[in-house]
């Protein structure tokens, strides 16, 4: 059973938890899902986090590491449906990709889920450099220049400087 104060956090940082996995999953059922999940998963392993200091920190790291190990699920399915001859995956069409391009929200959205989680969990969480390395366990260096690069990628994609191919007029 939990104890007041760690219910009352929790609850706190369940708008954070759904924020993010919003901007993860880009669905909200699917958001909600993984929230309920991460949830679960923390209960479930409460006696073993480290404190109640690193207790956002440690939430974010399961929220993330679901999202992904459920995306390795997904890839793995979409490469069996079309080893059988089945392919569900819509294609979308490159006209599409162009607009989004335009917009601050849609070059964010097209960064790849790395960098837009440490974007995040910088600028909109505040999370510490030291918190994002604990959560992807690697050093303190790696986060800042895959921060660095983050930044300048949305940068770019804010400039219109894009690597898609060029759109040709069909007479």
């Amino acid at each position: 059973m939990l104890d007041p104060h760690t219910d009352d956090a929790l609850r706190t940082l369940l708008p954070r938890l759904r924020r993010f996995a919003l901007w993860l999953a880009r669905d909200a059922h699917a958001a909600d899902d993984l929230v309920q999940s991460t949830m679960e998963r923390a209960l479930a392993k409460w006696t073993s986090r480290r404190d109640d200091e690193s207790l956002r920190a440690w939430l974010f790291a399961i929220l993330y590491r679901l999202f992904l190990d459920g995306k390795r699920r997904a890839r793995r399915y979409a490469l069996l449906l079309n080893a059988l001859g089945r392919d569900d995956e819509p294609t979308w069409p490159s006209a599409e990709r162009v607009a989004e391009a335009h917009s601050t929200l849609a070059a964010f959205a097209s960064l790849p889920v790395e960098q837009r989680s440490l974007l995040l969990w910088v600028t909109v969480e505040g999370l510490s450099y030291q918190e994002v390395a604990g959560i992807l366990g690697v050093p303190i260096g790696t986060v800042m220049s895959r921060l660095s690069r983050a930044r300048r990628a949305l940068r770019a994609l804010g400039d219109g400087s894009t690597e898609t191919p060029a759109l040709r007029l069909l007479k």
